[in-house]
C-alpha cells in the first residue's frame, strides 16, 4: 500500500556501472514538503542514487515507487513529468542559448496544474539573471550558471528537486545567495534532496539526513541525530 505523503520510497536498491556494483541494497524515503539531505565522501555513490531514482542509470533493481507509482523501471522523461527535477552537477545548461531561452524551454506547468515558480518569481529570486537574459549560457560566470540551472528547475513546477552540488567550487558570497534560494525553495513547499561537500549547512538546513558509504545507508535519522552522532565524522573524512 502506496504512502500518500510520500515521493518517493525506494527499497533494495542497487546500481551498477557495467560490471562496477555502486548501490547495494538502498531505502530512501522523500515526504511531501521535506528537505533531505545525502551525505558521504566522493565516490560514496550519493550522485549515483539521485541519477537511478531519476531513471538515469539503467542498470538497476529494486522497487523505486515516485508519487506511489511504480517507477522502477521508468525512463528519464517519465519520471520529470511527475514532478521531480534535477540540477546536476555540473550544471547542465545550454551553453549556446541564451538566460531566457534556457529559462523558457523548460517551462511547464507542474502537477495538478501547479503554476508557483513561473518565469516572473524565477527572475525576482534571481535579479543577477534579469540582467543577462540576452547572454548566452556559455557568457555567465560559474554562479550565474548555478543559478540558472535552479531557476530553469523551478520552472517546472515541480514537488521535489534534487540538488548535487549547487555550491561547488562558488565564491562565498554566491554560496551564501544560492543557499538563500534553497531556503526559499523549501519554504515555498517543494520537498528537496540535498547532495553538498558543506555538510554543517546540509546539516542545518535539512529536516533528516542520511549518510552514505560504499554504496550503503550507514546512517540516518533527524539532522539533530545524525548531528550528534560519534561516528559522522570518521564517515565523512572530516
Amino acid at each position: 500500500m502506496a504512502h500518500p505523503e510520500l515521493i518517493v520510497d525506494a527499497r533494495a536498491v542497487h546500481a551498477w556501472y557495467g560490471s562496477s556494483h555502486v548501490l547495494h541494497g538502498i531505502d530512501l524515503q522523500i515526504a511531501r514538503g521535506e528537505t533531505v539531505g545525502l551525505l558521504g565522501r566522493n565516490g560514496m555513490g550519493k550522485s549515483t542514487l539521485i541519477r537511478t531514482l531519476l531513471g538515469h542509470v539503467r542498470q538497476r533493481n529494486g522497487h523505486i515507487s515516485l508519487f506511489g507509482q511504480d517507477c522502477s523501471r521508468a525512463r528519464p522523461h517519465q519520471v520529470a513529468r511527475l514532478g521531480l527535477a534535477y540540477v546536476p552537477e555540473g550544471r547542465g545548461i545550454f551553453p549556446t542559448l541564451t538566460v531566457r531561452e534556457n529559462l523558457v524551454m523548460a517551462a511547464r506547468r507542474g502537477r495538478d496544474g501547479r503554476n508557483d515558480w513561473p518565469y516572473e518569481r524565477v527572475l525576482q529570486t534571481f535579479p543577477r539573471l534579469s540582467e543577462r537574459l540576452r547572454n548566452l549560457g556559455a557568457q555567465l560566470s560559474g554562479g550565474e550558471q548555478q543559478m540558472l540551472s535552479i531557476g530553469r528547475a523551478l520552472m517546472t513546477h515541480p514537488e521535489l528537486i534534487f540538488l548535487d552540488e549547487a555550491t561547488e567550487g562558488l565564491a562565498p558570497l554566491i554560496v551564501m545567495e544560492i543557499w538563500r534560494v534553497i531556503g526559499e525553495i523549501c519554504a515555498s513547499g517543494i520537498a528537496a534532496l540535498i547532495v553538498d561537500h558543506d555538510y554543517r549547512k546540509v546539516l542545518a538546513r535539512c529536516d533528516r539526513t542520511v549518510v552514505l558509504q560504499k554504496g550503503q545507508v550507514v546512517l540516518q535519522g533527524s539532522s539533530e541525530e545524525v548531528t550528534g552522532s560519534e561516528s559522522l565524522a570518521a564517515y565523512l573524512g572530516v
